[in-house]
């Protein structure tokens, strides 16, 4: 990591880190700890305990700090900036603290997970650099809803979800874990996640009512640790990026995979019969059966899922290096 400098001018707010320790398979908070005491600014470092940990621990902090300005730290992978955001999300319900007026709550991420796909979004922006960031600038971003929960990345449904539910049993594996997972996780899928039947609504107009091989809503534009999934979205233009395959043999799908992983599938001719696209503020998936979704990588179950854009809903730090 890079350590920072002693910051000036820095704003008159909080900085809250909040460490996921698993990240990455390594335990990052004491290297942050020592490069927070060298910059003279008033910082909170909290450690998580488990799964959702960090939505409780932002939602209970807003909340025992009414009024206060505040930058939460996001610093592991996807997966804990979904909590970190989901806990901004529940203090706030869903207010932009520029329409609130009631407190500034900013979101920043220090990417140290396995995949770190959404601030890819920001091509040859050095997100480690922690001065960079801590002087960085907030923007807005979108965030989806899905019932009760949030998603600021990928939500999908099919083949990709089996994915992330298979990369769960093989993330901390030394050879097929860490940066390999998700082509594990793809290889482990191969058999059981290739045929998967739902309707799906866009905007309230039946879009899709048959069998798909995956499904991704897309707010961000990468997943699964550098797939291009979605290389036409716009992160805060209020509108979400669906896109669904059709199912295929295996020996066709291999070669198809380059094409998804270098965001090329909308852009080749003879892909187009079995690649359908639309964009929408909201998108319905309604699944034949019992099923799940995939949330920023984070698995969520149900026989229902209603996606909807909160336009410019967080306040996103982009380092001051862009």
């Amino acid at each position: 990591m890079r350590y920072v400098v002693i910051l000036k001018n820095m704003m008159p707010m909080k900085h809250v880190f909040v460490v996921n320790p698993s990240a990455g398979g390594r335990d990052r908070s004491g290297d942050i700890a020592a490069a927070l005491a060298a910059t003279g600014v008033d910082t909170e470092l909290y450690r998580t305990r488990g799964p959702r940990d960090a939505t409780r621990f932002v939602a209970r902090w807003c909340a025992d700090h009414p009024g206060d300005e505040v930058r939460f730290y996001s610093c592991g992978g996807d997966g804990t900036l979904n909590e970190v955001v989901s806990g901004v999300m529940e203090a706030e319900s869903g207010k932009r603290e520029a329409e609130s007026g009631e407190r500034r709550v900013e979101v920043a991420c220090y990417p140290c997970g396995s995949g770190d796909d959404f601030v890819r979004y920001w091509a040859g922006t050095d997100f480690t650099d922690l001065g960079a960031l801590m002087q960085g600038e907030a923007v807005p971003v979108d965030v989806m809803r899905v019932g009760d929960r949030y998603c600021v990345n990928t939500l999908n449904f099919g083949f990709e979800a089996a994915v992330c539910h298979a990369m769960a049993s093989v993330r901390r594996v030394p050879v097929v874990g860490g940066r390999m997972a998700y082509t594990s996780g793809i290889v482990a899928s191969l058999a059981t996640g290739r045929r998967n039947r739902c309707r799906v609504s866009v905007d309230g107009e039946v879009w899709l009512d048959g069998e798909v091989l995956l499904l991704s809503v897309a707010n961000g534009q990468w997943a699964g640790g550098g797939y291009h999934c979605a290389p036409r979205a716009k992160n805060d233009d209020g509108l979400l990026e669906v896109m669904a395959v059709k199912p295929m043999s295996v020996a066709r799908f291999a070669k198809l995979i380059k094409y998804y992983k270098n965001g090329e599938l909308l852009e080749r001719e003879e892909l187009r019969p079995i690649v359908s696209y639309r964009r929408g503020a909201r998108v319905l998936i309604e699944p034949l059966r019992d099923s799940y979704v995939a949330t920023d990588g984070e698995i969520l179950p149900g026989t229902r899922f209603d996606v909807e854009c909160l336009p410019k809903a967080v306040n996103f730090v982009v380092p001051a290096n862009n």
